[in-house]
């Protein structure tokens, strides 16, 4: 297969120059970030958006300098989920990113389009649309990651579409990422699904951690208060005979994070999160919160360390 550096003439647009410069801008823009961190998943449904939102909410609450690359081009919500405004700042240099109002920079294809617009991949026919349309989202990606003006991030989460072949495109792009989080239910399915993400990314990332995280482990009954399995028979995470990966922690389901989440507004905090009760169960607020200490800590262990929780109180 052949490059954008093998085109032997190009009628003087210049293909393989404008590449390079695109790469350089991008590595430049990245070199004032500590750590980047893919958030992916074998299938949809799973709540990886909002466990990226939730962990870069955490962790900025707690002093440190996190942003979000919405990477789903298609199916792009964290705009929707941090309660953001649309249309960008923009300036000779860049794009000035979105900030929540926990201090979370966002870059997304939707603040670009006028809220529901989907994104429509222009050519003669679908079908032909489908044979380029994964080379034009990688180019979209590259675009957000080289166009933002980011300034000094400690960590920089990379929220990719559901699928077990999306984490090679964006190693492409990157200088190094640090931690892939991978998400999952406690249902059969899911880690079937999560089983073969983890095989298929192990090759390409290196010394680079595998984190695990396990959404919707279980929920509270409102009417007698006991706790129940979110999906009963079914195998929950069973990952921890692995040396290569890192079970971050299980986030219990809430509907008051599901509400806030959907409506853009702040979970943490808030005083919403319920209590799962019993020994060794916690509420959502405080597994979100104990699942960002570790993976502050496993990225503490990487070469460039973040700053701790700790060290910014």
């Amino acid at each position: 297969m052949k490059t954008y550096h093998d085109i032997a003439t190009d009628g003087g647009s210049d293909v393989a120059g404008q590449v390079r410069a695109q790469e350089a801008r991008l590595h430049s823009r990245l070199a004032d970030v500590g750590h980047i961190v893919a958030v992916m998943s074998g299938k949809g449904g799973v709540g990886k958006s909002a466990v990226t939102v939730l962990l870069a909410t955490a962790l900025a609450r707690s002093g440190i300098r996190t942003g979000i690359v919405d990477a789903d081009i298609n199916g792009a919500s964290i705009v929707e989920m941090t309660g953001v405004g649309r249309k960008p700042d923009r300036t000779s240099k860049g794009v000035i990113p979105a900030v929540s109002a926990e201090g979370v920079q966002i870059m997304s294809i939707d603040l670009f389009l006028d809220r529901g617009t989907p994104v429509e991949w222009n050519a003669v026919t679908q079908k032909s649309a489908f044979t380029w349309r994964a080379m034009v989202e990688v180019a979209a990606i590259r675009e957000m990651l080289a166009d933002t003006l980011w300034g000094p991030l400690d960590i920089l989460f990379v929220d990719l579409p559901p699928g077990t072949d999306r984490l090679p495109n964006l190693l492409d792009l990157v200088p190094e990422l640090s931690v892939a989080i991978v998400v999952t239910i406690p249902s059969r399915a899911s880690r079937y699904v999560v089983e073969k993400s983890i095989l298929l990314a192990r090759p390409h990332l290196g010394d680079a951690p595998i984190g695990i995280v396990e959404n919707m482990s279980e929920f509270v009954c409102n009417s007698c208060g006991e706790v129940h399995e979110m999906f009963p028979g079914s195998e929950g995470v069973d990952f921890e005979q692995d040396a290569h990966l890192t079970i971050l922690g299980r986030i219990p389901f809430d509907p008051e994070l599901s509400k806030r989440i959907d409506s853009g507004k702040n979970y943490l905090g808030s005083g919403t999160s319920k209590s799962s009760g019993g020994v060794g169960v916690f509420s959502a607020e405080a597994a979100i919160q104990s699942i960002a200490e570790n993976l502050n800590r496993l990225l503490a262990s990487r070469t460039i360390p973040a700053p701790t929780m700790e060290e910014v109180r």
